[in-house]
């Protein structure tokens, strides 16, 4: 009977980058898993110090950051404005978007004393600019935002504690074509991302309801969950636009552009230096 790898080995493997096929790898006794494991992670390890290298000789900037710019370029050179809002959130802002003590999402969030929060989403703060903004300018009002977002999530492959979100919203968006946006800017943001084969799919969110999600073709990894307005969630705002906005998780980009399944390697991180596993 064929051996695969000890979990122990498949931890440290993945940590190290090992490929999908060597992941795969398969043995006839245990001294052979071992040499081979032995091998592959001397290797890989190699592989990690000249990566290190590179880095300090050469990027000097990790992926997420390099992408955090990348992005925001490119709104901006598409008619967007980028803005910045607080990290903690109020509980009121929350209650306006429907996520009181009884919500799901409610249990995931960071609280903090004096009904305050770590903010789980970025959507809250761009509805409390976007009531003046809607006041002020001419439509479309386009805007977007980069920033940590935070929940209690477990800690599997393709979740973290920490996450860095791209909110981008088109406010004043013809109905007619709202769908047709949302492609539009979802491919020009995948496609800066480095991330050429998506696909576009209807599912239900426990904020927004029925949504559009961006999906990696290959892995089926979801990328962005975007939805349109008017919507219900609009009335305790007072906004009554037509509008399209899509939420990314940029360290999942990262992953299907990486083709990785590890979204640690990609986000802030104490063990990773650009994806580079540091205990080697």
């Amino acid at each position: 009977m064929a051996l695969a790898w000890t979990d122990s080995q498949l931890r440290r493997l993945k940590e190290l980058g090992a490929s999908a096929g060597e992941l795969r790898q398969s043995f006839e006794s245990q001294d052979e898993r071992r040499s081979g494991f032995q091998n592959l992670e001397k290797s890989l390890v190699k592989s990690q110090r000249t990566q290190l290298g590179e880095f300090f000789s050469n990027h000097r900037r990790p992926a997420l950051q390099h992408l955090e710019y990348k992005l925001s370029d490119c709104l901006i050179q598409a008619g967007f404005a980028q803005v910045s809002t607080p990290i903690i959130m109020s509980r009121g802002l929350l209650e306006k978007m429907s996520i009181d003590s009884n919500h799901p999402l409610s249990k995931q969030i960071f609280w903090l004393p004096e009904d305050k929060c770590l903010r789980p989403m970025l959507a809250p703060h761009l509805y409390y600019l976007l009531v003046d903004l809607l006041r002020l300018c001419q439509r479309p009002v386009r805007l977007f935002e980069i920033g940590p977002c935070f929940r209690k999530e477990s800690h599997g492959s393709q979740h973290a504690s920490e996450f860095t979100m791209l909110n981008l919203v088109e406010m004043g968006t013809a109905e007619n074509i709202r769908a047709r946006r949302i492609r539009e800017l979802g491919r020009l943001i995948t496609d800066a991302a480095g991330v050429s084969h998506v696909a576009f799919e209807t599912e239900t969110s426990e904020v927004y309801g029925d949504t559009i999600d961006i999906v990696a073709a290959k892995d089926k990894l979801e990328l962005a969950s975007a939805a349109m307005g008017p919507h219900p969630l609009d009335h305790p705002w007072r906004i009554h636009e037509s509008w399209i906005g899509i939420g990314f998780g940029l360290e999942r980009l990262l992953m299907a552009a990486h083709q990785s399944r590890n979204l640690a390697r990609f986000g802030r991180s104490l063990s990773y230096l650009d994806g580079i596993r540091l205990n080697i």
